[in-house]
């Protein structure tokens, strides 16, 4: 099939949305699809390149927005243009968008009018944007119900609708009141099974975060659980990834009196030695509020590493609560700190977890995430199925 994949954001920028979009066309290529790629230029000016794998990239006009200053935004005012070149230029069998904001609005609307079938993959909770839109707590609400009105106006044009995680859907049904279908990000197994098979026991027992250093992450949260732990509590934070908020989270570790021997921010890392960072962790931490899946909590559970997560949205379809590790309530620091240090302290208990951990992941390969959204493809291709038609509900606006 000759797939075109358009998205909003993909690297250079980190989020989950990028790494998802990058690891599915890089997936898709090597099953011997014809993947081509529509996303904003890191530069700002717009080029045509081929990766690696043999993924087109169609890297279109952008800028930057000052408020989040590493994501490349399409040009309001030329991306209906840029998208219907894109689309006329690859001219695909399907086109699959990760996100309802100005390109994959585009490219749905450009692309339903040429009579091409569409998926369209929602990996946004309104809250995930309110830290980077200038508007005063009390309109967060406001804002929240309008992005998901949006959402349905603009994602109620594809033939199928799909997001990470049964949760995610259950969201996306009742603000908007599309169908939809759960198909998870997925994650390759074998790197992370392999790095933890290979690593050697710490000295001290370390607790990983790997992620973007946005507010809703609430890295805050594990530092003040971090600096509860009793005295005699072993365990070194090492936190993984870069955002906003590092400068502030880094001062805040230091007026805790949490010292390089109980926290370390890694910033961003390379491959391997995000690899070798999963392999050599003895508990993974997400105390995120505002997760549709995790990518980074299942790279974790890969590397058969037990999981202490905040019980919200979907992290709790990742963490079977006293078997693969613990969910603690959200926000609350010292339930978080109480379950870090149940897991700190038992050796054991973390390995036999760690073993759950890997058994649950299997679910969430590659592979059949791959599998999924081929045989959807197809379908679409085939015309046999619309998932996205709205469901009349007097609820559906509320969330």
């Amino acid at each position: 099939m000759k797939i075109l994949l358009g998205t909003d954001t993909y690297p250079p920028t980190f989020n989950g949305a990028a790494q998802f979009c990058f690891r599915l066309a890089r997936g898709l290529a090597r099953l011997g699809h014809d993947v081509h790629v529509a996303c904003p230029s890191p530069t700002g000016r717009a080029e045509t390149i081929t990766d690696d794998e043999g993924v087109t990239l169609h890297r279109i006009r952008s800028a930057r927005y000052r408020r989040y200053g590493d994501f490349p935004l399409s040009r309001l005012g030329t991306v209906a243009r840029d998208a219907r070149k894109v689309l006329d230029d690859v001219r695909p069998d399907v086109v699959h968008v990760q996100h309802s904001f100005l390109l994959g609005r585009a490219l749905l609307r450009h692309a339903r009018n040429a009579g091409i079938g569409t998926i369209a993959t929602n990996h946004v909770m309104p809250e995930n944007l309110m830290d980077h839109v200038p508007l005063p707590d009390f309109l967060h609400g406001w804002a929240s119900r309008m992005v998901w009105r949006d959402m349905k106006r603009v994602y109620r044009n594809a033939g199928i609708v799909t997001s990470p995680t049964p949760r995610a859907v259950d969201l996306l049904q009742h603000a908007t009141g599309l169908r939809a279908v759960a198909v998870s990000n997925g994650v390759d197994l074998y790197p992370y099974e392999k790095e933890s098979r290979e690593a050697a026991e710490n000295q001290v027992p370390v607790v990983l975060f790997v992620g973007r250093l946005d507010q809703e992450k609430r890295v805050d949260d594990l530092l003040h659980a971090m600096a509860a732990l009793p005295a005699h509590v072993p365990g070194r934070l090492e936190i993984v990834g870069d955002g906003p908020c590092r400068a502030e989270w880094e001062d805040l570790g230091k007026r805790l009196g949490l010292g390089d021997d109980r926290v370390f921010f890694h910033g961003f890392v390379s491959e391997s030695d995000l690899l070798s960072r999963y392999g050599s962790a003895d508990v993974f931490c997400m105390p995120s509020i505002a997760e549709l899946q995790s990518l980074a909590t299942l790279e974790a559970m890969a590397a058969s590493t037990p999981v202490v997560a905040a019980d919200a949205v979907a992290l709790r379809h990742l963490v079977d609560h006293g078997r693969n590790g613990y969910l603690h309530k959200a926000g609350n620091v010292p339930d978080l700190s109480s379950r870090l240090a149940e897991l700190l302290t038992d050796p054991d208990t973390r390995r036999r977890m760690g073993r759950v951990s890997k058994s649950m992941v299997a679910k969430h390969s590659m592979e059949h995430t791959l599998d999924s959204f081929e045989n959807l493809y197809a379908s679409i291709m085939r015309g046999t199925k619309t998932w996205s038609r709205p469901i009349a509900t007097e609820t559906a606006l509320t969330a």
